[in-house]
């Protein structure tokens, strides 16, 4: 058994979330020869729970190739997808400002579904979990929205928002898993590492 993880993630939240589980990762980030935005394209009449399953799949079929073709040490890879949902509506990352506000707008004063998926793989395992949360917006005003796109935090941002960040201001409840909000379930993420036999 190895004492480390790979982590097959360019978010630096889900580092500090792993770091504050107190598992020792190494960062398996993408070639600049691969396309890894094309692996979140939204299949026709894709339900968000099926969608954030299957790019999470995708993502460690991609890293487990990755790992094998630089030659690094063997060990688990972990990869993860967030998406938001309201409906059966997918909200991914904005595009732009203009995008992001639309999304926004669209979410304000509703109550939406945050789906994030884990999944861990190795040589001849591999284990997934899915956290589905609930956030509710107050309704955005129209100064708070263009203050909180111009501060650029949105861009990035499944559903184009943070919920550790200033967008923590629109927020008036939360059920479910604070942690998968940011992007890295604590639980399922602790009880899928076990399976990999390590100690959390």
């Amino acid at each position: 058994m190895t004492d480390f993880i790979y982590l097959a993630s360019q978010s630096p939240r889900r580092a500090q979330l792993l770091d504050q589980l107190g598992v020792r990762h190494e960062l398996l980030l993408p070639d600049a020869a691969e396309d890894a935005e094309a692996l979140e394209d939204v299949l026709p009449n894709e339900a968000p729970a099926a969608y954030v399953q299957r790019v999470t799949q995708l993502k460690l079929d991609a890293a487990l190739a990755r790992l094998k073709r630089r030659g690094l040490p063997a060990a688990p890879v972990l990869c993860a997808d967030t998406t938001v949902a309201l409906g059966r509506v997918i909200y991914g990352k904005p595009a732009d400002g203009a995008d992001a506000a639309r999304m926004l707008g669209e979410l304000s004063g509703h109550t939406h579904r945050v789906l994030t998926a884990v999944a861990i793989g190795g040589a001849r395992k591999r284990v997934q979990a899915l956290s589905d949360s609930r956030v509710t917006f107050d309704t955005i005003g129209a100064v708070q929205l263009k203050a909180y796109v111009a501060s650029q935090e949105p861009l990035g941002k499944a559903g184009a928002y943070a919920v550790q960040g200033r967008a923590a201001a629109f927020i008036s409840h939360i059920s479910g898993s604070y942690s998968g909000i940011m992007g890295l379930p604590m639980f399922e993420t602790a009880q899928l590492l076990r399976s990999f036999a390590f100690k959390v």
